[in-house]
């Protein structure tokens, strides 16, 4: 059974590579294993070494700190923090932590949000606080 560390590490992985739109392919060419290595990786089922985290972040442009961010704790007792300070922040507490950020749909929409210019960025915005109700 995957440690939750493990588990951690590759939904992590997943979500950079989303948010950047690569597919598991592209990912693995750029740091030159098989697709399937990248798909153990992120449901956990095969431990990232040190080297490969490190070539990971490298391609996915983050430091290797990116991958443990969201963990309550150190050592092995360590778990993910179902707490998630920007889902308080935001009013996401009714939402399971780890399934937030790893909906295609959300990482989609984050993704050509930032690609939008400043003011349509701020309109979108603006169209979606008046469509939650949230005044």
């Amino acid at each position: 059974m995957p440690h939750p560390i493990d588990i951690h590490v590759g939904r992590r992985l997943r979500q950079r590579r989303r948010l950047l739109g690569l597919t598991q392919e592209k990912l693995a060419h750029a740091v030159e294993i098989r697709f399937q290595q990248i798909q153990k990786y992120e449901s956990g089922a095969n431990r990232i070494s040190a080297s490969r985290l490190w070539s990971l972040a490298k391609a996915l442009d983050v430091s290797v700190a990116y991958f443990f961010e969201g963990l309550n704790g150190n050592g092995a007792g360590a778990e993910p923090d179902a707490g998630f300070a920007p889902r308080r922040a935001y009013g996401f507490a009714d939402a399971p932590a780890e399934t937030v950020l790893e909906d295609k749909e959300t990482i989609d929409l984050v993704r050509y949000y930032y690609q939008l210019n400043e003011e349509p960025r701020r309109r979108l915005l603006d169209l979606a606080r008046a469509l939650s109700g949230d005044d």
